[in-house]
């Protein structure tokens, strides 16, 4: 080969290499838009798994509340029977006392 051959042999492969680094850098750019796209994308995740966690510690609040609440409810009912079985004792003790002095 010629000096003239070697020189345009080197030069392609300089042109080549030059290409190849412009290929290599468009790939490390999408690569970082990629990324920070990525990057947003989980924050916003990461916030609404926040928002989510919240609204189900108020839910678990709210539930214990309605639980209590519940008890509460359940205790008057069984006070309230067992004044109306006692009002019922006493209509009937009264009704046994009146049959008892008419007889």
């Amino acid at each position: 080969m010629s000096n003239q051959e070697l020189i345009n042999a080197g030069i392609k492969q300089m042109d080549e290499t030059d290409q190849a680094i412009e290929r290599y850098i468009l790939v490390v750019h999408q690569t970082i838009e990629v990324g920070t796209q990525t990057a947003t994308t989980l924050k916003g995740q990461t916030e609404q798994m926040g928002r989510i966690v919240n609204e189900l510690d108020s839910i678990q609040f709210s539930i214990k509340k309605a639980l209590k609440l519940v008890k509460e409810i359940g205790r008057q009912v069984a006070t309230d029977k067992c004044i109306m079985l006692l009002l019922v004792l006493i209509v009937c003790g009264v009704i046994a006392i009146i049959v008892v002095k008419e007889c």
